[in-house]
């Protein structure tokens, strides 16, 4: 794959350009997005090699969308009518259901591999990509009996070589599973920022004792709405049941404390510390 066209030049589309470009030296990095600020800056760090628009496209080995969910749904159908037979196009949107609903009937379906590569930070834009982001990551890929074998195994080679460990899994179940343990997370973070700013209002010190604790837990609230707004649209089912339970078990929490059942709370967090062994070897 010599022809390389990245959608968005963020951390995502960034570092999957560094990394491709690491791995295959010959290949040249087209970059597109609707702010040529943007690209200027990908340019001036060397995560492209050229500017590019959409008219281009005819000329992609391999097209990589990394933007907005929703921005994804608009485009990718045409993005799809600008490629040749041969081309193929990936996206990595945290979302799978809708964009995989969007183009289940388009003719060149077979040209699309749907994927979502579990890793980031929660900075954004051209500056926060970095090198080596995917090595060890897991990336879902959805649906991919419906992507013509011989694009399947280029893709495939592409991201193993970069160091991702490769995951099958369906839409729907991808949608529901992310709203765990990606999406639920996120929203934790920007609510716990949200009381504390409520609060620092009136409480000027409050973060002068902020340790490393409160510093992990809201990193994600530093992460782009731009990006997540669009996010807990297309998944808005999934995440309101999410909610739901993660409410229903900070309720309970309260209630234990106003009863000064102190051997609950215990046992609560020590049978919830068994995450250690769940996570282990994942973060």
């Amino acid at each position: 794959m010599k022809n390389i066209y990245a959608i968005g030049v963020g951390l995502i589309g960034g570092s999957l350009a560094i990394d491709i470009k690491k791995h295959n030296p010959d290949a040249i990095i087209h970059g597109i997005s609707r702010k040529d600020a943007t690209l200027e800056k990908a340019l001036e760090l060397g995560l492209i090699d050229k500017k590019a628009t959409l008219d281009d496209l005819g000329n992609a080995d391999l097209v990589i969308v990394s933007i907005p969910v929703d921005a994804t749904v608009k485009l990718l159908p045409t993005i799809l009518d600008k490629i040749s037979d041969t081309g193929l196009v990936v996206d990595a949107g945290s979302t799978k259901e809708a964009i995989c609903k969007v183009v289940e009937n388009h003719p060149k379906r077979r040209n699309f591999l749907a994927m979502h590569p579990i890793a980031g930070t929660e900075h954004s834009g051209p500056t926060a990509a970095i090198e080596g982001l995917f090595i060890g990551k897991t990336n879902i890929v959805c649906e991919v009996e419906k992507t013509t074998f011989k694009l399947q195994e280029k893709a495939l080679k592409l991201f193993t070589d970069i160091g991702m460990r490769i995951r099958y899994m369906n839409p729907k179940d991808h949608d529901k599973h992310i709203a765990y343990v990606s999406h639920l997370s996120h929203i934790s973070s920007f609510m716990l920022g949200k009381t504390v700013i409520d609060k620092e209002r009136n409480e000027r010190d409050i973060f002068d004792m902020a340790g490393s604790g409160f510093a992990s837990t809201v990193r994600l609230a530093k992460s782009s709405p731009e990006m997540w707004t669009p996010i807990f649209n297309q998944n808005k089912d999934n995440v309101v049941e999410t909610l739901e339970e993660y409410i229903n078990n900070l309720t309970h929490f309260k209630e234990l404390m106003k009863s000064d059942n102190f051997d609950e709370i215990f046992n609560e967090m020590q049978n919830t510390n068994r995450i250690k062994d769940i996570l282990n070897g994942i973060v």
